[in-house]
């Protein structure tokens, strides 16, 4: 098989799923906004804040990894803060070959500036806009989805399940919770997803990364969760390529797992690209998407991330198909949107590359 270029992986179109918009801002960002709030960084120079998040966050700990967001946080506690990592989020997406892309973030964490959940919210969906009309207008037109998080070791998870059904009409197309996993069990949370469930809006739930299968199973058929945020550790229910009950129902059922392989290298939740679950899990038939979860604090993108595949799992452009329509059947968006994405954007771009 001949080995893809990263010109041709940057070209290809992509969806991505799982990507917090708190763990993906520009470096130079992060300094310009850091000097006008007065929050002290580890150093100003971008290129080595770049490489200080990187460092930070490959201790294989997953609690040590959150921590390093303090910075990104600092400085989204303003309107302005807000429009502009929003605003640039898109672009960034656009950038790197993205088609469609749902991003996260909690509110509840940028109330330090003065601003109410809602005026976060609003300011966020500005931003994402601005960001969408210019790359529409640049030719590389991105379709950006909000899901609202609820931080699971805090309570205000019913709260924000409220915002998300409040904004649903104005970008915001579905929930998650968020934080550390372990300790912090998703049914600790079940009024907000039975809320969410009568008022219809879809959610996604971390589970089975820092955690095994008791999480899966909660998130699942408990909390009612239509995707897993990682879920690497559903592997604990197959042995010898023979799925046990969880991971039959998982499979057989299509529910999407949030793979983010750089990601989990850096929490310990994985070994190495090569040995990620994502190609075994791929392999047996389960509805696996491709991503980035934190494009600052992994020092990755969308293109980076395929490469990876490619050049350590022996991935090709099929395989790369695969988990990019698998992104889109699962995207909290209608099915209309989904299929003009696969039909008419994603399966001729990989064609060319065939």
């Amino acid at each position: 098989m001949p080995r893809i270029d990263t010109d041709t992986l940057r070209r290809l179109p992509k969806a991505v799923l799982h990507d917090h918009l708190d763990g993906g801002l520009r470096p130079a960002t992060v300094v310009e906004l850091a000097e006008a709030v007065g929050h002290t960084l580890p150093t100003t120079d971008p290129d080595e804040l770049a490489a200080w998040y990187v460092e930070a966050a490959d201790s294989g700990d997953l609690v040590r990894y959150i921590a390093t967001f303090e910075h990104t946080l600092a400085v989204m506690q303003t309107r302005e803060g807000l429009l502009r990592t929003a605003e640039e989020y898109v672009l960034d997406l656009a950038a790197d070959g993205v088609v469609y892309g749902e991003v996260r973030y909690a509110p509840e964490l940028m109330l330090n500036g003065g601003l109410t959940l809602p005026e976060v919210v609003e300011a966020v969906q500005q931003g994402l806009a601005a960001g969408m009309a210019k790359a529409a207008a640049a030719g590389t037109p991105v379709r950006v989805g909000t899901l609202l998080c609820g931080m699971r070791m805090f309570d205000r998870t019913r709260e924000t399940a409220d915002l998300a059904v409040a904004f649903r009409d104005a970008g915001v197309v579905g929930f998650d919770i968020a934080g550390a996993e372990d300790g912090f069990p998703p049914a600790d949370h079940l009024d907000a997803f039975e809320h969410l469930r009568r008022e219809n809006v879809p959610f996604t739930i971390h589970a089975g990364e820092a955690h095994g299968l008791p999480s899966i199973h909660q998130a699942l058929q408990v909390c009612g969760a239509q995707r897993i945020g990682h879920g690497v550790r559903i592997t604990d229910d197959i042995v010898d390529g023979k799925l046990g009950r969880l991971a039959g129902w998982v499979r057989d059922r299509r529910v999407a797992l949030e793979m983010c392989p750089t990601s989990n290298l850096q929490t310990g939740a994985a070994a190495s690209v090569a040995e990620h679950p994502i190609t075994a899990l791929k392999d047996l038939g389960f509805r696996v998407t491709l991503n980035t979860d934190n494009r600052l604090v992994s020092g990755t993108t969308m293109t980076r991330e395929m490469a990876l595949l490619v050049e350590e799992a022996g991935w090709g452009v099929e395989d790369l198909r695969t988990v990019t329509v698998n992104a889109l059947k699962s995207a909290f968006v209608p099915f209309d949107e989904r299929r003009a994405l696969i039909e008419d954007v994603v399966l001729p771009g990989y064609a060319a590359a065939l």
